[in-house]
Formats: C-alpha cells, sequence, structure tokens
C-alpha cells in the first residue's frame, strides 16, 4: 500500500473566511435563510453543496472541520459530534435495530462497554464481548444477525493493538460493518485504509489536545455518512448531538498542529515505558518489542509519528496505585484526572474511573487489575526531570526499592 501522510492531508485543507480570512469564520446562527422557495423544498429532499437548513443538520464551520476530518482518515465523508459517546452512539443505532447484535472486543472504553450492556439492549441490541485479539472467537461470535463488529485499534486501558485488515477480512466476509474507536492513535492508524468501514474518534481527547471542550465524529463513505444526516431517518440529525461552531472552530486549529503534538506525547511516552521496564516494572506500551502486538503495529501504522502518548503501569494494588498518583501530582508530574492527551501529564486508575462501568469480575478476566494506573504523557520538554519526578514517587510508595535500576534502556 502506498505511504499514507495523514498531516499533509490535513495541512492541504484550505478554506478561507468570508473576507479571505486564514481562519474560516464562525457561522454563529441556527438556522438560514433562502433567497427562492424551492431551493428549501429541494434542500429536504436531499443534499445541496453550500447550501444550508439548519444547524443541528448541517453548520458551515463544523462542516469545513468534518471535512478535514475526512482528508486525515482518507474517508469520503464525516459528522461532528458533540461527544465521542454521540458518535458511537449514533453510528451503532445507524447500522443496528431491534433483533441485531454486535460483536465487540471486551477491552473497551468503559462507556462504549455500558452503552452496549446496558443500554442497548433497551432497543433490542445485544452485543458479544469477545478477546479482540483472537480471531477464532470472533468469528464464532458473528451469527446471521451480527451487524457490527467494533473494536479499538489501540484499547482503553490495556494497549491492545486490534489486527484491522484480518478484522476486517472477517467482518467482510460476514456481510458486516467493521467501526473503530480510533481515540486513542489519529494519524498512527488509518482504519478505513486497512479495511475499516467506519472511524469514531472522541476529539475531546488527541485531536483537540487542550482539555477545554468535548466533541467526537465520525468517518466513513458518503453513503454512510449521508445516511446518518438524513433529515427523516438519519440517527445523527434526529438525536441532535450538535457540536457547538465555536467549538468546532477551536478543534480545527487545534488540528493542525496535531501531527507536531502525537511526535512528542509518544517520544516521552516511550521513553518513560523504556526507563519502567528498565526498572523492573510491569509496563504496558505498544512501542516496546516485547509487547505482544508490537510488530502488528509496526505494519499497520503510518511512518513518522510514534507509539502513541498512552502507557499503562501495573503496581499490583488499588491503595498503591492511589498513593502513586497522589505523589506524583503533589511532584508536579502532571494531574490526577480522567482523559487524556493534554499538554501535561494525566494519571488515572482505570478500574475506578474511566472502566469502572464494567463489573469487577469482567475486569478480572480482561486482566483489568485493580493496581492499574494509566497515563496519558504530556508534552514536557525535559524528559529526564520529569523521570526524576516519577522515580521519586515510586519510592516514596514502595514500588521501586531503594537499589533498584531506574535508568534508560541502552
Amino acid at each position: 500500500m502506498k505511504p499514507f501522510d495523514p498531516a499533509t492531508r490535513v495541512q492541504d485543507t484550505l478554506v478561507f473566511g468570508e473576507y479571505g480570512d486564514v481562519n474560516p469564520s464562525i457561522t454563529d446562527s441556527s438556522t438560514y435563510t433562502f433567497l427562492r422557495p424551492e431551493t428549501k423544498e429541494e434542500l429536504f429532499e436531499h443534499e445541496i453543496e453550500g447550501c444550508f437548513l439548519y444547524s443541528r443538520h448541517w453548520n458551515p464551520t463544523n462542516k469545513v472541520l468534518a471535512d478535514a476530518l475526512a482528508r486525515m482518515e482518507d474517508g469520503e465523508g464525516a459528522v461532528v459530534t458533540s461527544s465521542g459517546m454521540a458518535a458511537i452512539t449514533t453510528t451503532l443505532l445507524l447500522h443496528c435495530g431491534a433483533g441485531d447484535e454486535i460483536v465487540a472486543g471486551r477491552t473497551v472504553y468503559g462507556g462504549t462497554y455500558a452503552l452496549m450492556k446496558n443500554l442497548l439492549p433497551r432497543f433490542g441490541i445485544t452485543t458479544r464481548f469477545v478477546n479482540i485479539t483472537d480471531h477464532a472467537a470472533v468469528r464464532a461470535a458473528i451469527t446471521p444477525r451480527t451487524k457490527v463488529l467494533y473494536c479499538e485499534s489501540i484499547s482503553n486501558p490495556l494497549l491492545e493493538v486490534s489486527d484491522l485488515p484480518k478484522l476486517a477480512a472477517i467482518a467482510s466476509a460476514a456481510g458486516v460493518r467493521l467501526v473503530v474507536d480510533n481515540t486513542f492513535s489519529p494519524m498512527i492508524l488509518s482504519p478505513l485504509r486497512l479495511g475499516a468501514h467506519a472511524v469514531v474518534h472522541s476529539m475531546t481527547k488527541f485531536i483537540n489536545g487542550t482539555s477545554d471542550c468535548v466533541a467526537g465524529c465520525v468517518v466513513s463513505d458518503h453513503a454512510t455518512v449521508a445516511a446518518l444526516m438524513d433529515i427523516t431517518s438519519g440517527p445523527a440529525m434526529l438525536f441532535g448531538p450538535t457540536l457547538d461552531a465555536f467549538r468546532a472552530a477551536s478543534i480545527l486549529k487545534n488540528l493542525h498542529s496535531l501531527h507536531v503534538r502525537l511526535r512528542k506525547h509518544a517520544e516521552n511516552a516511550l521513553e518513560l515505558a523504556r526507563r519502567m521496564a528498565a526498572a523492573g516494572l510491569r509496563v504496558y506500551y505498544p512501542g516496546l518489542p516485547d509487547h505482544p502486538q508490537h510488530r502488528l503495529l509496526m505494519q499497520m501504522m503510518n511512518p513518522g509519528y510514534g507509539y502513541g502518548g498512552m502507557l499503562v503501569l501495573d503496581v499490583e494494588n488499588g491503595a498503591r496505585a492511589g498513593r502513586l498518583m497522589q505523589r506524583m501530582q503533589e511532584e508536579k508530574v502532571g494531574y490526577l484526572a480522567v482523559s487524556l492527551g493534554y499538554f501535561k501529564t494525566l494519571f488515572s486508575a482505570p478500574g475506578h474511573s474511566t472502566s469502572s462501568e464494567i463489573p469487577v469480575e469482567e475486569q478480572r478476566r480482561m486482566g483489568l487489575s485493580d493496581g492499574l494506573v494509566r497515563f496519558s504523557v504530556g508534552l514536557d520538554q525535559d524528559i529526564d526531570r520529569t523521570w526524576a519526578a516519577i522515580e521519586r514517587s515510586l519510592r516514596a510508595v514502595d514500588v521501586l526499592p531503594l537499589g533498584a535500576l531506574a535508568r534508560p534502556c541502552p
């Protein structure tokens, strides 16, 4: 496959504002006027390029952001939404109705798990959760009622890497849609180019990168985008998860620096992961050669963006994890907070936060221990200084013994 450069695709998205502005104008309007009634009537029947009806349907500012995201993911179109969960929910409800099934990776974000396990069954939609890296189990879980195969490109929080070409082949052979959450790896992975039918993101995270808004998107083919936004039956139209135009404009600005931020996030995360591994700690990071899917990720990834800014450390029990995070915040490593993709490091215990919707017994089955600490590694300029603060914190809570090696791997 020809190398793909998402950053250049985004960079080449040139849209001028109303007066030639280098930043597109923000359309601060809920409704739009027509010179002829016939045009309005026609717009209710089908989309007219450059013509807008009502901002729950399309807003010019949101459309510019959607087009840039489509270029980044090499899709034909995109829809922007008010949250990542809105993007996931509307996509699943587009493809599934009463009596249908979803097959999903078991190590997914807690909110996604809760949606599939607790809410969608009220609409007659059930989910089979499987080990997404066990392709025989994936095939076995698919039935004639299955409409969607769902996975995260890099899972939250255990950082398992999905074999997207193989999952795409399984989905296509069964006649189901492969939907991929690419929140942890924008630009690093391009799921549509690897066979996925739709990609969803929580843009709250790396794409926006400043922890000042909540937003999501769906990227897919023209037909899927049109169906999502259909005036009479589209889930993204009728549920109304509209992204505010001011936020869309802000995210668009941040999107143009995403490639620079991703490289620094990944550079810092790899360095910290190496040092933790050298100290004998149990660390999960797909950039380390001993990660089970390290070679797979290298085969699928776009070059130049690194292995991602997320790493997970297992300190064996929840009490120790809590003490470690509190100490790291005191040492100014970053913040004890959920979410990710911020310019400061964020850390949380997923079993008690972002994965808390998953029952404890299921957490144990999937390997999510009580002592996991998930790091969203920040853009620190001096990573040696950051490691020194983390090392002091580890020693203070007896995770590292005094004589332990805590230097970079050669």
